[in-house]
C-alpha cells in the first residue's frame, strides 16, 4: 500500500518548501532531466574515484588497464568501471560528450587539451584546476594542475 501525500497540507506544515522539495517528497519529478543529471554527476564522480586509485599506474601507449594507461586508456577504464561507455581515442571521446565551458566544469568532466582542432590529450577533471590523467612514456597515473588554457571540456551523458 502506498502512502499518499496531500500537497498543501506539507506546505502549512513545512512553512515555505521548494518546488524540488516537493517534488520529491511526492516522488514526482517537476524539473525534467533532472534525475538523468544527477545520474550522469554520480556516474563522473564514481570515474574520478576510479582514476585516483590508479595513481601511479605505469603509461604505455594503447593501453587501457587495469595496471597500464595512456591517456584516453585511463578515461575509458575510469568510465567503464562507472558504468558508462566511452570510446578508447581521446579525439573520439571529445566527438562523443557535450562540450561545456569552463565556467561550468566539474568534477569528472573530461578534459581535452588540443592543437587547432585536433585533440591530442585528455584527463579526468579533479577540481581546483587538477585532472588525473596518464601524460607520457616514462610517467605514471597522477594528479598534475592543468597547465594551460588551450583545453575543450566535456560532459558524459
Amino acid at each position: 500500500m502506498t502512502a499518499q501525500i496531500h500537497i498543501p497540507s506539507l506546505l502549512t506544515r513545512a512553512g515555505t518548501a521548494s518546488a524540488l522539495t516537493l517534488a520529491a517528497v511526492a516522488g514526482t519529478s517537476l524539473a525534467p532531466g533532472a534525475a538523468p543529471e544527477a545520474q550522469a554527476a554520480a556516474h563522473a564522480a564514481r570515474a574520478v574515484q576510479i582514476a585516483a586509485s590508479k595513481k601511479g599506474s605505469p603509461y604505455q601507449w594503447g593501453a587501457a588497464g587495469p595496471s597500464r594507461f595512456d591517456c584516453s586508456g585511463l578515461t575509458f577504464y575510469s568510465f567503464k568501471k562507472a558504468g558508462k561507455k566511452l570510446p578508447r581515442t581521446a579525439q573520439a571521446q571529445y566527438n562523443k560528450v557535450r562540450h561545456i565551458t569552463a565556467s561550468h566544469r566539474r568534477r569528472g568532466d573530461l578534459v581535452f587539451f588540443h592543437y587547432g582542432r585536433n585533440v591530442f590529450h585528455v584527463g579526468l577533471y579533479a577540481g581546483s584546476g587538477k585532472i588525473w590523467h596518464s601524460p607520457k612514456t616514462g610517467s605514471v597515473v597522477r594528479l598534475e594542475r592543468i597547465w594551460t588554457k588551450s583545453v575543450w571540456y566535456g560532459r558524459v551523458n
